[in-house]
């Protein structure tokens, strides 16, 4: 008999119950996890790796993932599987309903501050919302809510927050015309100079120090457990973004959560915000390259951009598409806080979950366009209703920041799009199927 303690988790609307998780041994899980999951971690979990992204775009090793868990789903019927990993035990759900399921249920049972998560993020965000235990997560969920107008398309200070993308962009624009050239070393300043404008306020734009820090301390969270945190570095940080707190620059979203009454730390949440900014910085790029590769998208985003208005809803389709295509999360992780019944079996409590974002956003069983770039199913309701699709995760825990990376990852796509820009490498995005693994640090356009 199940433990009275255990809770089975409940299916998406429509959905069938959660299927029996199925155990694959030792010696095939270590497979799996090695096919899987190490081209993964070896790219970087939380700051990207220039050679390895690389790497894994000429291997094309989302592909090869995907095609491994889909035979494994098509021999189990669907079912979860199991993975031994010695003193882990991680189930990955390969079904859309098993995610939903999943999801449906976060914080509680099934958290978001799982094992790996932990040690990784503790290493620069300590105090972000992410991490927390239960107990310590509504006031500083509410804090980042209120901050980020979470649940508004155009955050009330999106007139402050957009003036900053315009006049970023058009500098780099100025640049690009001047050069001839738009590669990841021109745009990645310039983005920087946005976030840290739009976090902290326009007295950041030029502060380099605040980024390099977080980086620097990123690059050791990519090794979780096996690096010492940098304690010194730590506070260094810590302290300059308390500082911008305390000058709470209007228009900017630390000010807003300095205004929160929320009793968390307004600084303690920011770190995340840096971090999840730097991922909008990728999918922009990539959609860039899509719509320099497809004239209709292209002057689709030109229209928009023409318009000046605030929602561009064409552009925050394209970011979208861009993050379901090639995820900037590569894996949604969950811990059970308790013994869990999954289908007819019970999970202990500490056993962990893995959703492979790749493989359930292009899955050609479910999705129709699921190897194309289609920005219209964000906006016509079809992603919003899948379960599988979870660009800025999904459920109650979902990202509280996903409206505003979107208001101003869109606006600054479709400002580049107004450039007349060449992708060399066009054949690969101008028709569908797009490719399973793309590195934008290769990213390279031409100004004609």
């Amino acid at each position: 008999m199940p433990d009275a303690r255990a809770t089975a988790p409940p299916a998406p609307p429509g959905a069938v119950s959660p299927r029996t998780p199925v155990d694959l041994g030792a010696t095939r899980s270590l497979a799996v996890a090695a096919r899987v999951l190490g081209p993964l971690v070896a790219q970087g979990a939380i700051v990207r790796r220039p050679r390895v992204t690389a790497w894994a775009e000429r291997r094309q090793t989302d592909r090869s993932a995907a095609a491994l868990l889909r035979a494994l789903r098509d021999e189990h019927g669907g079912a979860p599987v199991v993975l031994d990993l010695g003193p882990r035990r991680m189930v990955l759900p390969l079904h859309a309903d098993d995610v939903g399921a999943l999801l449906a249920r976060s914080p509680e049972p099934f958290s978001p501050a799982s094992r790996e998560k932990r040690a990784a993020l503790r290493h620069f965000q300590p105090d972000a919302v992410l991490i927390q235990p239960s107990a310590l997560r509504p006031e500083r969920r509410l804090l980042n809510e209120q901050a980020l107008d979470t649940s508004e398309p155009v955050h009330r200070d999106a007139e402050a927050l957009l003036a900053a993308v315009d006049r970023e962009a058009e500098a780099l624009a100025a640049q690009v015309r001047a050069a001839g050239v738009l590669d990841w070393s021109a745009f990645a300043p310039a983005f920087w100079r946005i976030v840290r404008s739009v976090v902290l306020g326009a007295g950041a734009r030029d502060d380099e120090r605040v980024t390099d820090v977080i980086w620097a301390l990123r690059e050791d969270a990519n090794w979780a457990f096996l690096k010492p945190r940098r304690s010194r570095l730590r506070h260094e940080l810590a302290d300059r973004l308390r500082a911008y707190a305390d000058r709470a620059e209007p228009g900017s979203l630390v000010a807003r959560a300095a205004q929160s009454p929320a009793g968390a730390d307004p600084a303690g949440q920011v770190p995340q915000w840096l971090f999840a900014f730097d991922a909008a910085g990728a999918a922009v790029l990539r959609a860039l390259a899509v719509a320099a590769s497809r004239p209709d998208v292209r002057e689709r985003l030109r229209e928009e951009a023409a318009s000046g208005a605030a929602m561009q809803p064409y552009a925050r389709g394209s970011v979208l598409e861009s993050v379901r295509l090639w995820p900037t999360t590569f894996v949604v992780l969950r811990d059970a806080t308790a013994p869990t019944v999954w289908g007819s079996r019970e999970l202990p409590a500490g056993t962990g979950f893995a959703v492979v974002s790749a493989f359930v956003h292009r899955d050609p069983d479910r999705l129709a366009f699921a190897h194309g770039f289609e920005p219209a199913a964000w906006l016509d309701g079809r992603a919003d209703a899948d379960w599988g699709l979870l660009p800025f995760s999904g459920g109650p825990v979902s990202c509280p920041g996903r409206n505003v990376v979107l208001l101003v990852a869109g606006r600054l796509l479709a400002r580049l799009a107004e450039l007349d820009l060449t992708f060399p490498r066009a054949r690969h995005l101008a028709h569908d199927p797009l490719p399973a693994t793309f590195d934008h640090f290769g990213a390279r356009f031409l100004s004609r």
